[in-house]
């Protein structure tokens, strides 16, 4: 169970990292990349960093290897800016929810279309 502390941490690593790949970060792979959601565990040691790409097919690649060649920047960062002992390792996971959501809509869409053209 995530307790309060470790939702408002996670809100903030989660708000920092946004704030630094709008600002700071120079990466041209990750010019399109949103953090969704921070997981972090109950003891702060680890963070799953979610994001998401804006047109996806085939940048997901280069936008991990962007993000976790700028994990030591972005940790120093956050341990300058966060009033934490210790701050969380961080990994990345690409996002899919936001394709999978997509992809659901397309195929309702298809068949109401299919529904109508048959009611029609």
């Amino acid at each position: 169970m995530e307790t309060r502390r470790v939702l408002r941490i996670a809100d903030l690593i989660r708000n920092e990292i946004s704030g630094m790949l709008v600002r700071e970060l120079k990466d041209p792979r990750l010019g399109f990349v949103t953090i969704t959601q921070v997981k972090v565990s109950p003891d702060l040691g680890r963070a799953k960093v979610f994001y998401s790409v804006v047109g996806a097919q085939g940048k997901t690649a280069g936008c991990q290897a962007g993000l976790e060649s700028a994990a030591r920047f972005i940790r120093a960062r956050l341990s300058r800016r966060l009033s934490l002992r210790r701050v969380p390792e961080l990994g990345f996971e690409y996002d899919d929810s936001l394709s999978a959501g997509d992809r659901i809509s397309s195929i309702l869409e298809d068949l109401n279309k299919a529904k109508s053209g048959k009611d029609g």
